[in-house]
């Protein structure tokens, strides 16, 4: 999105623990670490009074007004711990499908297709993402809009960005990307909630990605990822879109190679999930596929991937829009479960409606 690679459905797995008008920073409450109970007020700090001073030099955000809102925020021990240990860092693909898989979510897919089928039409006719593609997403992020994230956004954003140096340029961004987002639509800043990482709302949209990709897709004047799931299906089909999904291609195929993974196949594998294998490669190698065969598939360029499943490892070979998947979120884990999410809920295990 750029979309940082945690989401409210994973927090499920790990944890689940109009910009306010609040006053000047004298006004406001002593903010706190809710883990710890230790008092310290995030304005006290001179990089985050440098941050404000940035902000609002830029933005054209009140300054005080600013200071409002980031003198409420508290540290956040929780979220610090959930982002040490993200399920695509620590589950195989064995451990991971289950969870994504299971019966009930593939049941209310269905039911999402069919419950919001005149929507996802309109979206694969305005940005030719198939409706499969699009629930899948939507399923795997949140349930379908069940689990959307109890984490207040900004403790998230302020813990993240002043308390976590792995990370701090990019949550600073976010933070700012918060706060602008907050002005831009009239929320209050204090009541978004989403998941650790600042992902909000039904399609799980990080603040940049929802100022630069949120669309106003039931035409009320207002984006909505909260409450509006024309908005959200909307959405979500333009960020792929964006991100160069191609209409009626195929996202990946498996490559059965049996029990052992011979070493010139070992030799393609990468953690990038950037296609860098040749077409010609992997034919030469013996692979083939229907879409691959039919031409449906970009041999140009390709991604191999080895993963370890229930009856031992398989191997996959990713398309470009495998690719674009991953600009979601950047892991082949959540791919591969969007990918078999969406043929699970056309009840069709072969492919997705491309």
């Amino acid at each position: 999105m750029k979309k940082f690679p945690v989401h409210a459905a994973l927090a499920v797995i790990l944890l689940w623990p109009v910009i306010s008008t609040a006053g000047t920073p004298s006004e406001t409450a002593v903010a706190g670490d809710s883990g710890s109970g230790t008092a310290d007020n995030y304005l006290h700090r001179e990089d985050v009074r440098l941050f404000l001073d940035e902000l609002s030099s830029d933005s054209g955000i009140d300054r005080i007004r600013l200071a409002g809102i980031v003198a409420r925020a508290q540290r956040q021990s929780s979220v610090l711990e959930a982002i040490s240990r993200p399920a695509e860092r620590t589950l195989t693909w064995r451990e991971y499908r289950p969870i994504f898989l299971g019966q009930e979510r593939v049941q209310q897919g269905r039911e999402f297709l069919q419950e919001h089928a005149d929507l996802l039409a309109r979206a694969n006719a305005t940005y030719a993402v198939p409706p499969s593609i699009i629930a899948a997403i939507i399923g795997v992020e949140t349930f379908y809009g069940r689990i959307t994230g109890k984490h207040q956004v900004l403790d998230s954003l302020v813990t993240l960005a002043f308390d976590y140096p792995p990370r701090s340029a990019f949550f600073r961004q976010e933070l700012r990307e918060f706060l602008m987002l907050s002005e831009a639509e009239g929320w209050n800043a204090h009541e978004r909630f989403g998941s650790y990482a600042g992902a909000m709302g039904t399609p799980q949209f990080i603040s940049s990605s929802y100022r630069q990709y949120a669309v106003d897709f039931d035409g009320d004047g207002t984006r909505d990822l909260f409450n509006s799931m024309a908005d959200v299906i909307g959405s979500v089909a333009n960020y792929l879109a964006v991100h160069g999904w191609v209409a009626g291609a195929p996202v990946a195929d498996p490559w059965p190679v049996g029990n052992v993974v011979p070493d010139e196949v070992q030799a393609l594998l990468r953690r990038s999930l950037t296609p860098t294998v040749s077409g010609d490669t992997v034919r030469a190698l013996g692979f083939t596929s229907e879409n691959f065969a039919l031409g449906t598939a970009d041999r140009h360029l390709l991604s191999v991937m080895v993963l370890a499943g229930a009856e031992g490892d398989e191997v996959w070979v990713g398309y470009r829009n495998f690719y674009v998947i991953s600009r979601y979120n950047r892991s082949q884990l959540y791919v591969m479960a969007v990918l078999q999410l969406a043929q699970s809920i056309l009840d069709n295990p072969e492919k997705p409606d491309t």
